[in-house]
């Protein structure tokens, strides 16, 4: 059925305001020309929808029904007429890809500096994982990603490092016979995992570095959410490996971190290429570790590892950072 546009856009207003008068000063037309138009569509339609008398108007069923339609494709118009304006006048909109735990844990107050900079301009987040992000990268969805890594799946898109993190483990008190020990993964093993799902960039990480000691690591849930990972733990259903930016002071009332023998892996994502570049793991002031490498480029992954007796009781509770450094 070929109905013109404005057609609709008089009926949108008479629906709206219930007004002849009103609409024809909305659309700046004559009222009779309203009434006209009003006529026709009925006519198309074959449908009354309006009820007129001499001191109001009102919808018909059949009008309401046809509201109800109209009226979200009226503002969809008149909401992408308002972006076309803003784009013409340099406002646009920002598109990111990040998964609910880094949204959660990481982009909150980002956003909301940007949105306080940038009034105007129109935020679209999309939850994925860090491995669907970079489809929704490559195939121009979104127009930057914040992912965990590593991830193999980057390829050759320009990154940059944002900021390390580790791995953990954690239990509630139903496992407090760990409680003072240093597991070996093994040992770990014996007890019921819970980690994110196969899709996860941490999954695909965890089997590596189990694998590095010849071990197969079958968690007991697998699931896509760390905050239900986490509260999981809390009613003591197994031992769950989260992301420490995840664990709060609150969650440490009702859970424990359980220690391992093996060292510790701090995961971190390249932004440029160096050559003759060595990697500096500091706490505090102290070198714990330099690592040379004779060229390093974006997309490469590297993992540093720290043993614990590395750390010495006058540089626990300082914070352990990553440089990259050009010789």
């Amino acid at each position: 059925m070929d109905i013109n546009y404005e057609l609709y856009k008089v009926f949108y207003h008479v629906a709206t305001t219930l007004s002849f008068s009103e609409a024809a000063n909305k659309l700046f037309i004559s009222q009779s020309a309203v009434s006209q138009s009003i006529k026709a569509l009925e006519k198309k339609l074959n449908q009354k929808l309006f009820i007129r008398s001499t001191k109001k108007v009102r919808l018909t069923p059949e009008g309401e029904l046809l509201l109800r339609h109209v009226e979200p494709a009226m503002n969809l118009i008149h909401r992408g007429e308002i972006q076309l304006l803003e784009a013409s006048e340099g406002v646009g909109q920002l598109r990111i890809g990040a998964s609910d735990t880094i949204c959660r844990y990481f982009l909150v107050p980002y956003l909301e500096r940007f949105h306080k900079e940038f009034p105007g301009a129109h935020i679209k987040v999309t939850n994925a994982t860090s491995i669907h992000c970079v489809e929704l990268l490559e195939n121009g969805q979104v127009d930057l990603i914040v992912v965990n890594s590593p991830n193999p799946y980057l390829g050759n898109c320009e990154t940059k490092h944002i900021r390390s993190f580790q791995d953990v483990f954690v239990a509630n008190h139903s496992f407090d016979k760990l409680v003072g020990r240093c597991l070996s993964y093994k040992e770990l093993l014996e007890h019921p995992i819970l980690m994110l799902d196969k899709k996860s960039t941490t999954s695909e990480f965890l089997h590596n570095l189990f694998l590095q000691h010849q071990l197969d690591l079958v968690p007991e849930i697998e699931l896509s959410s760390n905050d239900l990972l986490i509260d999981l733990a809390k009613i003591g259903l197994g031992i769950a490996c989260i992301p420490d930016y995840c664990i709060t002071g609150k969650d440490l009332e009702k859970l424990f971190i359980v220690e391992t023998k093996e060292k510790l892996p701090v995961r971190f994502r390249v932004g440029q290429v160096y050559q003759k570049a060595s990697i500096t793991v500091r706490s505090g002031d102290t070198v714990l570790l330099r690592k040379k490498r004779p060229i390093m480029a974006p997309g490469e992954m590297e993992t540093v590892y720290i043993k614990k007796d590395s750390l010495s009781p006058d540089n626990i509770g300082n914070d352990i950072t990553i440089s990259i450094e050009e010789e």
